[in-house]
């Protein structure tokens, strides 16, 4: 049995190179144990490291970036997992892909765990002002997290607080920073850090933003955990202003106005023309209703709503990511350049456009003004949430038997999953209402690439299609 040890800090990269040493000399992944400072030495010894084998070891960026993430997991086995992923890549390049691979989707969560703890970090780590005899002010600050994150999580905070020097404890060691490369030292006992003028200021900004009738206290523990509170000035309010918010709802109540503002009638104006909450009950209702779509601010830019197009009884959809300038000003799917791209490309599969479904996962063209030209940005997930509600209606009245993903945007409205697409290409997954999704490179990425890599995308876009129609015959 080898034995590869890591260290307290950089075990990535620690690991990496291990296994890059490892993989080179085929080593199974069962004859490897994994070892950190802390772990006792195998009772029956360990044998030495090999020599670097003879054998190609590759990894794509993806699953370095995955495995960056699980090595800051607290699973004892996390890099015994991630040996065993790099070892099957050797031979399977595909089942990081594949979401129902036992593997891929341990580590999935591993790493969507880790990054939630980094968010915590981040937003619940609190500084208390420390002495400090140069001219540079000194922070310091106690967190528990979930993992060990410390090294993953504080370059965050050597960009936000770069003027001053802090140090962060963590039951896993300690990060430095006095002005240069952030450094690590191992645990210590919990710093007696004081109170400070700071945590007056987090109490005050707390109170103020404290809105007594909107209380959810569910909500509130998901996002700011109990386990938290301890160490969180403005926590102790907590409990004063829950018991306070009946009064002071009522005191707001008595104390609003009981006439509206003559300009009430001009801002509401539209809200009124908007449509009831009456579910359409068919596929014409529902793009009558869709062109008074007010659920999230593109509506007020767009010039219009461009609904979905095609044969209403199509066993294929075709879903894109948004309008475009050309499908703004027409109000119809895939017109413009990336449309007429697709559309050859379809015909070149045998695929008749007019016998397909086409729309857009949103509805509404986002865009930046410069000059006299918009130029296309991409929507954001709070605009995916919201037309997923027009989405789901389409499928609903043209239920067909397989989708066409084309993009990030429109994988992620039809399955809920917002990974890299790369990885993803050419594979069929599970939407949200369990229809199968084969996702593929959206046409305006083709026009966007370089004329060295565009023919390969559209080739694989072809591929794409006609995996589609054999699929539809099958």
């Amino acid at each position: 049995m080898i034995r590869a040890s890591l260290p307290r800090f950089g075990r990535f990269e620690a690991w990496r190179d291990a296994a890059r040493i490892l993989a080179s000399a085929r080593i199974a992944p069962g004859d490897v144990t994994w070892g950190d400072p802390d772990a006792p030495a195998d009772l029956f010894g360990a044998d030495p490291m090999p020599a670097p084998g003879d054998a190609p070891v590759t990894a794509s960026r993806d699953f370095l970036d995955l495995a960056r993430q699980v090595a800051s997991h607290s699973d004892p086995e996390r890099f015994a997992l991630l040996y065993s992923a790099l070892m099957r890549l050797q031979n399977d390049r595909g089942f990081l892909s594949n979401p129902a691979d036992p593997l891929q989707d341990r580590l999935s969560r591993m790493a969507k765990s880790v990054r939630r703890d980094i968010h915590k970090m981040h937003a619940f780590v609190r500084f208390h002002e420390l002495p400090s005899d140069g001219p540079r002010r000194s922070f310091g600050a106690w967190f528990e997290p979930e993992h060990p994150i410390l090294e993953a999580g504080t370059p965050f905070f050597a960009k936000r607080f770069a003027d001053m020097d802090w140090l962060i404890a963590t039951p896993e060691g300690i990060a430095r920073f006095m002005g240069g490369p952030v450094s690590f030292d191992p645990p210590a006992a919990r710093p007696d850090l004081p109170d400070d003028a700071s945590h007056g200021l987090w109490q005050t900004y707390f109170a103020n933003i404290f809105n007594p009738a909107r209380i959810k206290t569910n909500a509130m523990r998901s996002e700011m955990p109990v386990k938290y509170w301890k160490n969180l000035p403005e926590t102790r309010l907590i409990p004063e202003m829950l018991n306070d918010a009946p009064r002071r709802v009522k005191a707001m109540a008595d104390a609003g106005a009981s006439i509206a503002p003559t300009r009430a009638a001009r801002v509401t104006a539209r809200i009124r023309q908007a449509p009831d909450d009456a579910v359409p009950q068919s596929l014409g209702q529902a793009g009558e209703q869709a062109t008074r779509c007010t659920r999230c601010e593109l509506c007020h830019a767009a010039t219009q709503t461009v609904w979905g197009q095609g044969d209403p009884q199509a066993g294929l959809m075709i879903v894109g990511e948004a309008p475009g300038d050309h499908e703004d000003l027409q109000g119809k799917p895939f017109v413009g350049p990336a449309g007429q791209l697709l559309r050859d490309t379809m015909g070149q599969a045998g695929i008749d456009p007019d016998r397909a479904w086409l729309t857009n996962a949103v509805k509404h063209f986002r865009f930046q003004p410069r000059g006299k030209r918009r130029l296309h940005q991409n929507p954001d997930g709070g605009h995916i949430e919201h037309c997923r509600w027009w989405l789901d209606l389409e499928r609903r009245f043209v239920q067909p038997r397989l989708t066409l993903a084309l993009g990030a945007t429109a994988a992620r409205a039809l399955t809920g999953d917002s990974s890299a697409l790369t990885p993803r290409r050419g594979g069929v997954e599970r939407a949200l209402d369990g229809g199968p999704v084969l996702v593929s490179w959206h046409p305006s990425l083709i026009l966007r690439l370089p004329p060295d890599r565009a023919p390969v995308a559209r080739a694989e876009l072809l591929a794409d299609l006609q995996t589609a129609r054999q699929m539809l015959a099958a």
